[in-house]
């Protein structure tokens, strides 16, 4: 779920992704998995995305809330919770803070070609 849920997000520009393994202090949840999109729109995108991916990969939405402000959407799967953040909810909220005993959970991206202007 966490790799799927990922590479969705990359998909759709979600940056800064941060995966934490929140078990230990909260039964109810495996993962948190935070994302920063660049505005409501693009948070908004990143959590259509991760929820259509996951849907398709047979797991349910239990529930969303933050849809229409567009600055913090929370995707509740059951043992994956994604918060994607504009920029700024997520500064201020700092849930690595919050959670920083907790360890990260590693995920993989999906490699990008290299741009010409890389190589200039």
């Amino acid at each position: 779920m966490l790799q799927t849920a990922a590479t969705a997000a990359d998909k759709m520009g979600g940056e800064d992704l941060v995966a934490l393994d929140v078990s230990v202090p909260m039964p109810l949840a495996d993962i948190f998995l935070v994302v920063t999109g660049r505005s409501e729109r693009n948070v908004a995108a990143i959590s259509d995305e991760i929820e259509r991916e996951l849907h398709q990969a047979g797991h349910k939405l239990l529930r969303r809330e933050g849809k229409a402000q567009g600055r913090w959407i929370l995707c509740d799967f059951g043992d994956l919770v994604v918060h994607v953040f504009h920029r700024e909810e997520r500064e201020y909220y700092g849930l690595e803070r919050l959670w920083k005993d907790c360890p990260t959970v590693p995920f993989e991206l999906p490699t990008r070609p290299s741009d010409a202007s890389d190589f200039a």
